[in-house]
């Protein structure tokens, strides 16, 4: 058990580095920022309970937001995935007993279903995080395009990353 919260903890940290120090200063076309850090939240153990989801997700999103001048958007999309990401591993996580403690991942899921879970969650995240970037709906192509592009860009990523874990 200490070795999996040390493991997760460092994995955390790596994701936070990650995306403060390289990808939060990519901006291709002026429309795609990949936001990575959204997939250690998509695939924390489904033993996990509620608050301790929304605890991970509220602190990630925040330390997001302290290095990115954000203030509090990285924290509430963030959130807002954490606690619809029990409700994903539902229906998009596999059948077996839900007693099980089950990681999203391609070998957990399948790698159709996880791309879909991992999908719809990150297009949350980045909807919500580029509704309250533009603060008004007037903008919603704007947000739209964001949103798109940069769920592409994450998604792709977050399948490169799934592809050489699932190797191992």
């Amino acid at each position: 058990m200490i070795s999996f919260v040390l493991k997760q903890t460092a994995i955390f940290i790596l994701y936070v580095l990650v995306q403060v120090l390289v990808l939060n200063n990519i901006l291709f076309f002026g429309y795609i920022n990949p936001y990575l850090y959204v997939l250690f939240l998509i695939t924390l153990p489904s033993n996990l309970s509620r608050s301790a989801l929304l605890f991970i997700g509220f602190g990630m999103g925040l330390i997001i937001d302290v290095f990115s001048g954000t203030p509090g958007y990285n924290a509430f999309a963030s959130v807002l995935i954490a606690y619809a990401a029990p409700l994903m591993q539902k229906t998009f996580g596999p059948r077996e007993d839900h007693d099980v403690t089950i990681i999203p991942s391609f070998k957990s899921y399948r790698v159709g279903m996880f791309i879909q879970y991992a999908l719809i969650l990150v297009l949350i995240h980045h909807f919500v995080f580029f509704l309250i970037e533009y603060g008004s709906v007037t903008h919603i192509v704007s947000i739209l395009t964001k949103t798109g592009l940069s769920a592409i860009f994450t998604m792709l990523m977050i399948i490169v990353i799934e592809t050489f874990k699932f190797r191992r």
